[in-house]
């Protein structure tokens, strides 16, 4: 049975930093790559970041380039997403993804499987 579990989430202020995990079980995180996205009220699904398994490639949205940072320790099981400099607008549930493939190619947003229940993120003052 796959899990994705989500933690990390919390209340901080603008400007401030918060590292999400995302830990599978179930799932052979090696070959896959691993994609974020977030879901705020009365908002669209965003895809985020992605990292992938070819020599850990990147992708980042605009909206968090330069800020979020994707990692993955595959002998944890375990992707991580630092995210620094951050801003009101970033308050959403943050999830982790895939869709069975090794690559970033197709839009984060798209991805099919999550099984997690999100971790909170609120930006606010």
């Amino acid at each position: 049975q796959v899990q994705f579990v989500e933690s990390g989430g919390g209340l901080v202020q603008p400007g401030g930093s918060l590292r999400l995990s995302c830990e599978a079980s179930g799932f052979t995180l090696d070959y896959y790559a691993i994609g974020w996205f977030r879901q705020a009220p009365g908002k669209e699904r965003e895809g985020l970041s992605c990292i992938s398994t070819s020599n850990d490639a990147t992708y980042y949205a605009d909206s968090v380039k330069g800020r979020f940072t994707v990692s993955r320790d595959n002998a944890k099981s375990t992707v991580y997403l630092q995210m620094d400099r951050l801003k009101p607008e970033d308050t959403a549930v943050y999830y982790c993804a895939t869709d069975y493939i090794p690559n970033c190619d197709k839009p984060v947003e798209l991805y099919r499987y999550y099984w997690g229940q999100g971790t909170q993120v609120t930006v606010s003052s």
